[in-house]
C-alpha cells in the first residue's frame, strides 16, 4: 500500500525501519547484566557506522527488488555531510560535483534527468531548469535512510529511467521510547577566506524530538537543522584555444578567479502518526527548507589571442600547444561578481491507510510538492580605461602550470584604485551586467491503491492503483546591463573610497593582488543605472509548462516455492497517460508573440521482478521492465528565437524598405526567409527496455555480503540535437514586415523551426561487484575492522543521427569505484572512503547561463572519520568526531574538443574539516 507499512515493499520499508530503530536503540554500549541472570554471556553491540552497513544489507537482502540502501548511522547522521555524497559511495552510482560539493548523481551511468527522487514514496519537484534532482535542497542530517530502486515493480510510481531514490524520514511509531537527540559541528577550509569579506568556517546544528502517546497509538517526530557551511575555490577559466602559426593551440583569453561562497540552509522535518488499532493508521508528513547560497568571486578576465593582444615571438610550444610566451597590449576587466540563490522547498503529504476486512485494506495518499528559486548573476568591471586601448596596456608573460591553467607575470599593478577604474575596458557596451531567473514548480498528487491478501496459492496479494498528478513549472529571467551614472559605459569613475576592501589575492596564476571592493553596497550606491536587455534571447528564457499525469497500475505479488526453492517477487503493468503542454514568447526581430503547443501520449509499462534463494542466504534475482523518462523541462520550452535568413530577405535593404531575394530561396533545401529556434512541447519520453540479473550472498551472521550484478538497457526515443521542419510563420511575418510586402511576396509565411527531437536511441550496459566483508568473518584477530567496496563497468552508446557518429550518454563514466576501509570497537570508530569515477561528458552552466555538456576528468576524491562514542556513566549517549573531506584536494577539471590539453575550466577547492558531537537520550 502508500503507507510504507503494510505491502510487500512497504513491509520491508517498515521492517528495515524497525531494525534500524532497534540498533540505535542498541547503539549506547551494553549495561552490565541483571544479577540475576545466571547465564551471563558477551553481548556484541554493534553501532555507528557498522550498524548503519547492517542496516543497509537487510534492506537490500529483503527486497525483491535490485535495490542500493542507505542507513543512518543514528537519529540526525547519515554516514557523510550530504545525501549526495552517500549516494555516492553505492555501486553503480557517481556524484558530479558543484562548487566543491556532490550535488547530483548519475545511476548506473545516465545523467541526473533520468533519475528521479521521493520523499517518504512521494515525487518531489525540483529547483533547477530540469528534471534532476539537487540533493543539497534536502539535509541529510533529518533523513533515516535511502533506498534506491535499480529496477522498479508496477507499485513504485515516480519512478526514474535509471533508477529511483527515495529518501526517508523517522516513523516515530516504529520506535518504542521517546528519544531526544541534538548534534553540533564546526567546520572551516583549508584554503581559508580567499576573498575579503567572505566567511572561513561554518556550523552545523541538528535535533530531534520523537515519541509516542495515548498507550502508543500516537506518535511524533520533529526535526530540525540549520547550517552555515563556506567552500572556498581558485578557479581558472578558458576562452578557448585558437590556432597560430603551423597550427599550434594557443590559449585564447582567460577569466580565473577565486570564489567564496556561504550556503545557508534552515530546515525542519516532522511527522505524525494515529494508529488507534490495528485496522486503521494515519500518517501526516512536513517538510520544509530554507536554501541560501551565496557566494563572491573575484578576478581578472585577460583578453588575450581573440582581442587586440599580441603574441610576441619567441614563444615555446610543446606538442601542439603554446605553453610559454609574451603578449602585449593586454588590457584586463578587473572583476568583482556575486552570484546568489534562494530557493524554498516544501513537501506535505497524508496518508490514510484502512483494513476493510479479513482480505482486503485500502489506502489514500494526497501530497503537495513546491520549490521557489531566485537566482542572481552579478558582473561588475574596472580596469585602466574605456574601450580597447585608452587605458594602460600590460605586458604579460605566460606560462602552463602543472594544474592546467597558466600563471602570469605582470606589468601592471591592479591592486591599484588609482589606476583600476570603473569602467568598460573592452568596449562591451556595459560597465556590468545583472540577471536575475526565477523558477516555480509546484506538484499536487493524488494516489488511491487496493490491496487483496491471498492465503494460498502461487500469489500472497494483488494490488491495484491509481495515481494522478498535475505539475506545473515556471521560469521568468530579468536581464540589465549595468551603465555608469555618470556616463553610461563610455566614461570612467573612481571606485567609491568607502567601499574598497583589502586586495584579494591571485597567486595561483602569478598575480599577487587586484582591487577588491563591495558590489552590492557600489550597486546600491547610485554609482550605476540599469538598462533592460530586452533581446529575444532574454525574451525567450522565460516559459511555463504543465503537465498532468493518470497512472493506472495492477501488480501480483509471489511468496511461495518453485520446487524447492522460495521464490518471492512481483509483475504487473502501468497504464500511463500524460498530457503536456507549454506557453512561451515567440520572439526576436521586433516580433513578440505568445506561443503555445500541447501532446498528449500514452504508455504500457510491464515489469517483473523476482527474488529465488537458490541456496541458504545466496540469492539470485532477476528484474525485466520497460521504462521512461519524461523530457526535460527546459526541452519541453514553448519559448522560441525568431531570426532572418539574410541570404533570402531583409527588412532593411539599406533604403529603409524589406527586400526578397527570391533566387536564394530554396524551402525543401532549408532557405527560408524566417527561422525559429527553441524547445518543443511536442517531445514525447525517452523509454528503455531493461533486464537486470543480480546474483547475491549473504553471510550468515547478517554483517556482510557480496554481490555481481549485469544489466543491459535498449534505449529508444532518445532526445538530442534539432530538427528542421516547415511551420507557418504567418504572424511572425505580420509582426515584422507590413502586409504589401507580404502579398507581394507570400513564401516569407513559411519559416523552419529547429527544435529538439526524438531520435532512434542506443543502449547502456554493465557489470557491478560489491562486498561488505567485516574482519572477523576472516580471522578472530581483524574483529572491529571491515571492508566495505564496490566496483562498475558501464559502456553506452546513442546515434541520435544517423549521418554522424554515436556518442556516449552525457553523465556516464565507464569506470565508477568505491572503497572504505571502517575500524570499530569499544566505542571508538574510524574509517577512510575514497570514491573515484573515469572521465565522462558533464552538465555545466555555461555562457548566459545555458547548460552546456563538456569532458569532465577522472576525479577521486578522499574522506575519512574517526570517532569516539561513551559508554554507561556521566557522559552515555556522547560522540564526538571529526571529519576530513577531499584531503587531497581532488580538482574538478573541464576540457574542449575532446583534447584534454584544452583545459577550459580548472578547480580546486581544498580540504574541508569538521569537528563535532552528537548526544542521545
Amino acid at each position: 500500500m502508500i503507507n510504507q507499512r503494510t505491502t510487500r515493499r512497504d513491509w520491508l520499508m517498515a521492517s528495515a525501519a524497525s531494525t534500524l530503530a532497534l540498533s540505535m536503540t542498541l547503539a549506547a554500549p551494553a549495561s552490565a547484566q541483571d544479577d540475576a541472570d545466571d547465564q551471563a554471556s558477551d553481548v556484541i553491540t554493534v553501532t555507528g557506522f557498522r550498524s548503519a552497513i547492517e542496516n543497509s544489507i537487510a534492506v537490500k537482502r529483503e527486497s525483491t527488488s535490485i535495490v542500493e540502501a542507505i542507513s543512518a548511522e543514528d537519529i540526525g547522521r547519515l554516514p557523510d555531510n550530504s545525501i549526495a555524497e552517500s549516494l555516492a559511495r553505492l555501486p553503480g552510482l557517481a556524484a558530479q560535483r558543484l562548487r566543491g560539493r556532490a550535488q547530483v548523481i548519475s545511476v548506473r551511468g545516465l545523467g541526473p534527468d533520468f533519475t528521479t527522487a521521493l520523499l517518504n514514496g512521494r515525487e518531489q519537484v525540483t529547483a533547477g531548469d530540469n528534471r534532476g534532482v539537487e540533493f543539497d535542497q534536502y539535509p541529510s542530517e533529518l533523513l533515516s535512510s535511502v533506498v534506491v530502486y535499480k529496477t522498479p515493480d508496477a507499485q513504485l510510481v515516480g519512478q526514474g529511467l535509471a533508477g529511483t531514490a527515495d529518501l526517508r524520514t523517522v516513523r516515530p511509531l516504529d520506535r518504542d521510547e521517546q528519544t531526544i537527540a541534538l548534534s553540533a559541528r564546526y567546520e572551516w577550509n583549508n584554503y581559508g577566506a580567499l576573498n575579503a569579506g567572505s566567511e572561513d568556517s561554518g556550523h552545523r546544528l541538528t535535533g530531534f524530538y520523537i515519541d509516542q502517546f495515548a498507550d502508543d497509538t500516537i506518535g511524533l517526530a520533529i526535526g530540525f537543522a540549520t547550517q552555515s557551511s563556506p567552500t572556498q575555490s581558485e578557479r581558472w577559466d578558458a576562452w578557448g584555444y585558437p590556432t597560430v602559426g603551423a597550427g599550434d593551440l594557443l590559449l585564447g583569453g582567460a577569466k580565473p578567479y577565486v570564489e567564496s561562497r556561504e550556503l545557508e540552509r534552515t530546515a525542519f522535518v516532522g511527522t505524525l502518526e494515529f494508529e488507534p488499532n490495528a485496522n486503521s493508521h494515519t500518517t501526516i508528513d512536513a517538510f520544509y527548507s530554507q536554501f541560501e547560497d551565496t557566494g563572491i568571486l573575484r578576478g581578472i578576465e585577460l583578453p588575450l589571442a581573440w582581442s587586440g593582444a599580441s603574441l610576441q615571438p619567441g614563444y615555446t610550444t610543446e606538442d601542439g600547444l603554446v605553453t610559454a610566451g609574451t603578449f602585449s597590449g593586454v588590457q584586463g576587466v578587473v572583476r568583482n561578481d556575486t552570484r546568489f540563490r534562494e530557493a524554498d522547498v516544501m513537501s506535505f503529504g497524508i496518508n490514510h491507510e484502512q483494513t476493510l476486512n479479513e482480505h482486503w485494506t485500502g489506502s489514500l495518499d494526497l501530497s503537495y510538492s513546491s520549490v521557489s528559486r531566485d537566482d542572481t548573476d552579478y558582473e561588475s568591471y574596472a580596469g585602466t580605461g574605456s574601450g580597447y586601448g585608452t587605458g594602460a596596456s600590460d605586458t604579460m608573460a605566460f606560462e602552463l602550470g602543472g594544474s592546467g591553467g597558466f600563471v602570469f607575470g605582470s606589468s601592471l599593478d591592479y591592486a591599484d584604485p588609482s589606476l583600476m577604474l570603473l569602467t568598460d575596458p573592452q568596449g562591451w557596451g556595459q560597465v556590468g551586467f545583472i540577471k536575475r531567473p526565477s523558477t516555480e514548480d509546484t506538484l499536487t498528487a493524488l494516489r488511491v491503491e487496493a490491496e487483496r491478501e491471498i492465503s494460498q496459492g502461487f500469489f500472497s496479494s494483488v494490488e491495484v492503483g491509481l495515481y494522478t498528478t498535475d505539475r506545473e513549472k515556471t521560469k521568468r529571467s530579468v536581464e540589465d546591463f549595468i551603465d555608469l551614472a555618470n556616463g553610461g559605459a563610455t566614461n570612467t569613475t573612481a571606485i567609491p573610497s568607502n567601499l574598497l576592501l583589502e586586495p584579494t589575492s591571485l597567486d595561483f596564476i602569478g598575480i599577487a593582488g587586484m582591487v577588491s571592493y563591495d558590489p552590492i553596497s557600489l550597486l546600491n550606491s547610485g554609482v550605476y543605472s540599469l538598462r533592460p536587455n530586452l533581446n529575444a534571447d532574454v525574451l525567450t528564457k522565460s516559459w511555463d509548462v504543465e503537465e498532468q499525469q493518470v497512472i493506472g497500475y495492477l501488480q501480483a505479488n509471489v511468496d511461495s516455492f518453485l520446487g524447492d526453492t522460495p521464490v518471492r517477487g512481483n509483475f504487473g503493468l502501468q497504464i500511463v497517460h500524460t498530457e503536456q503542454s507549454s506557453t512561451g514568447p515567440r520572439a526576436g526581430q521586433g516580433a513578440l508573440l505568445s506561443y503555445t503547443e500541447s501532446e498528449s501520449y500514452s504508455h504500457i509499462l510491464p515489469s517483473a521482478n523476482f527474488s529465488f534463494e537458490v541456496a541458504e542466504n545466496t540469492f539470485v534475482r532477476v528484474g525485466a521492465a520497460r521504462t521512461m523518462a519524461r523530457p526535460r523541462m527546459d526541452e519541453l520550452r514553448a519559448s522560441q528565437e525568431i531570426g532572418i535568413n539574410n541570404q533570402v530577405c531583409t527588412t532593411n535593404d539599406g533604403t529603409g524598405n524589406p527586400a526578397f531575394n527570391a533566387a536564394n530561396y530554396d524551402i525543401a533545401g532549408g532557405q527560408s526567409c524566417l527561422t525559429v529556434s527553441g524547445g518543443s512541447p511536442r517531445l514525447r519520453p525517452v523509454t528503455a527496455d531493461a533486464i537486470d540479473l543480480s546474483v547475491e550472498h549473504y553471510f550468515a551472521d547478517g554483517g556482510g555480503y557480496i554481490s555481481a550484478a549485469i544489466f543491459n538497457k535498449d534505449i529508444d526515443n532518445y532526445v538530442f540535437g534539432s530538427s528542421a521542419r516547415q511551420i507557418d510563420m504567418t504572424d511572425a511575418a505580420n509582426a515584422i514586415f507590413d502586409s504589401a510586402f507580404i502579398a507581394a511576396n507570400p513564401d516569407i509565411t513559411t519559416g523552419i523551426l529547429y527544435e529538439p527531437v526524438n531520435t532512434d536511441g542506443g543502449y547502456i550496459r554493465g557489470i557491478e561487484v560489491a562486498t561488505n566483508i567485516p574482519g572477523d568473518a576472516v580471522a578472530p584477530w581483524l574483529d572491529g575492522f571491515g571492508l566495505l567496496a564496490s566496483y562498475s563497468y558501464t559502456e553506452s552508446e546513442v546515434q541520435p543521427d544517423p549521418n554522424q557518429a554515436p556518442i556516449a550518454i552525457p553523465g556516464l563514466s565507464e569506470n565508477v569505484g568505491n572503497l572504505t576501509v571502517y575500524y570499530e570497537r569499544g566505542g571508538f570508530e574510524a574509517r577512510v572512503s575514497n570514491r573515484w569515477r573515469s572521465e565522462f561528458l558533464g552538465e555545466v552552466t555555461g555562457f548566459g547561463a545555458n547548460r552546456e555538456f563538456r569532458n569532465i576528468e577522472a576525479e577521486s576524491v578522499i574522506d575519512a572519520q574517526i570517532g569516539y562514542e561513551f559508554g554507561p556513566g556521566q557522559f552515555e549517549g556522547l560522540s564526538i568526531f571529526a571529519q576530513g573531506n577531499n584531503l587531497t584536494d581532488e580538482a574538478f577539471v573541464s576540457y574542449l574538443n575532446d583534447d584534454p590539453r584544452q583545459v577550459k575550466d580548472y578547480q580546486q577547492y581544498g580540504a574541508t574539516y569538521l569537528i563535532g558531537f552528537s548526544w542521545r537520550r
